[in-house]
């Protein structure tokens, strides 16, 4: 490979025979190895993954400087990393903070400047360190006070990457919380700017269990805040779920032996306690009204299910505008208090027919829109209903009527690129017989796809993105049938087939 210059065609090249020599490793059969060449090979090849993870953050920054997911059509560099690698959002958000970190940047001038984490990204070019320790270095540094001077910082991530080169990413983390300490002895470089620096909330996705775990840290007045409210309504026997007699609320003329008997039968642990007082919390702003109307609809869970579901209460879930997923049972209980909303479909899933003369759809529009699309309809968007404007097919300056036929839901930025000309994507409902009929399919520009075929959303509609593996699945099963050699057969030769009517 030495003989391979590295211009453009030598940086293809070696990406080939980096791939070829992979393809060829993954046939080759470890029964052979002694337990020490196990080992070495273990060794050596974490070695290379981390130089092509290096190899990948330079990439990722040459992307970000050329404005790569501007000319797709996309909002961020981590959307385009998972269109095309298709990776997690977590996973392309960690790709794109370490490229930003360890890669050299070019000023607005056109002049090299440093890497954010220069030392950092001397050991990741060499193979030493790998993803997570980057991310734990990074993590030290962005905990650093912002009144920490330049070579206390340079210093610091000067040692933080050289411990790395031979210790795991836990210690990293441990030896960074000793550096700061050392650092920062009295806590008198930590400021109100500091904190509001590293103050955030996370709400990850809904897991299997339809759990979301939750992470941040809080400043010092929303914790005092919070200290009030758990002190009162995490108590033992308060806004207990399990417990019809439970109090809540106010509950100050509820007599002490109400709350002690209520105490008495309740079990949860602290850790649940603060969970359904959080809960009881965001249910008393809700019903309060205080925040008002988003996007035209009462800030409110607007929960959508089948008519076959309200009416025999069967098993399955539920989906909510802003994206969320809920048990058919949980959806029904928190609705007892609430005054449903019913929107009758055709049998393509599309709402009935539902007209306005003025250009603003209704209230129910919108509600018959959520039911339907359950978010963006611009392919691959994950976007929730709460984050979406209500879109004319045919645009109301072209005559398009807001018909709930000519109507579609549409997030901020995919909106922006619906636009006349060959740059635009075109937005139309969909005729053909496929089980997609009345769906918005979406027309990419030709810099994206040169045939242009319409495509249409999944992403909030699991069911169809299920049909499509088992297709897959099945083709290929009768594909390969009485054939096993052909099993592995790589994705250059073999390519997944596209159903009939599924973009």
């Amino acid at each position: 490979m030495s003989d391979i210059a590295p211009d453009d065609g030598g940086h293809r090249q070696l990406v080939d025979v980096l791939s070829c020599a992979a393809e060829e490793l993954v046939q080759c059969s470890s029964s052979a190895l002694t337990d020490d060449g196990i080992i070495s090979a273990l060794r050596d090849l974490e070695r290379t993954v981390r130089l092509i993870d290096a190899v990948g953050y330079q990439l990722v920054a040459e992307g970000m400087e050329r404005s790569l997911h501007v000319g797709q059509g996309l909002r961020s560099p981590n959307q385009l990393l998972v269109q095309v690698l298709r990776i997690s959002a977590s996973d392309a958000s960690r790709r794109v903070r370490a490229a930003r970190s360890v890669v050299q940047q070019v000023s607005a001038f056109g002049e090299p400047t440093p890497a954010v984490l220069p030392e950092t990204g001397d050991a990741a070019r060499d193979g030493d360190i790998g993803r997570d320790h980057i991310s734990a270095i990074a993590d030290v540094m962005h905990k650093a006070p912002a009144a920490l001077d330049f070579e206390d910082r340079q210093s610091l991530e000067m040692v933080l990457a050289e411990y790395a080169r031979t210790g795991t990413p836990e210690a990293v983390t441990a030896a960074g919380i000793e550096a700061l300490a050392w650092l920062n002895p009295d806590g008198e470089l930590t400021d109100d700017r500091d904190r509001r620096r590293r103050r955030y909330l996370s709400v990850r996705r809904q897991d299997a269990d339809l759990m979301a775990r939750i992470s941040g840290e809080l400043d010092p007045v929303a914790k005092a805040q919070l200290d009030v409210v758990l002190a009162k309504w995490a108590r033992p026997g308060m806004n207990n779920p399990d417990d019809p007699e439970s109090p809540g609320g106010d509950c100050s003329e509820v007599g002490e032996s109400v709350i002690a008997a209520a105490a008495s039968r309740d079990t949860r642990t602290a850790g649940q306690r603060n969970h359904d007082a959080f809960s009881a919390l965001l249910k008393c702003v809700l019903d309060g009204g205080v925040l008002g109307n988003h996007r035209g609809l009462p800030a409110t869970v607007i929960v959508t299910m089948t008519l076959e579901q309200l009416e025999e209460s069967i098993g399955g879930v539920a989906t909510t505008a802003t994206g969320g997923i809920l048990p058919i049972r949980d959806a029904l209980a928190m609705s007892e208090k609430s005054h449903p909303v019913l929107v009758l479909f055709d049998h393509d899933g599309r709402p009935l027919h539902f007209g306005r003369g003025k250009r603003l759809a209704t209230v129910n529009q919108r509600l018959a829109l959520i039911a339907a699309d359950r978010g963006c309809t611009r392919p691959d968007c994950d976007a929730p209903p709460s984050r979406c404007a209500v879109h004319h097919l045919t645009e109301w300056n072209d005559d398009g009527l807001t018909d709930i036929e000519n109507l579609t839901l549409v997030c901020d930025s995919c909106h922006s690129l619906v636009k006349k000309g060959p740059q635009g994507w075109i937005t139309n409902a969909r005729n053909e017989n496929d089980g997609y009929t009345g769906r918005t399919e979406w027309t990419p520009p030709a810099h994206i796809d040169p045939e242009r075929r319409p495509r249409v959303n999944s992403r909030h509609h699991p069911r169809e993105l299920l049909q499509r593996a088992h297709s897959i699945i099945a083709w290929r099963k009768k594909l390969y049938r009485g054939d096993p050699n052909r099993q592995r057969r790589s994705s250059r030769e073999d390519q997944d087939p596209e159903p009939e009517g599924r973009a």
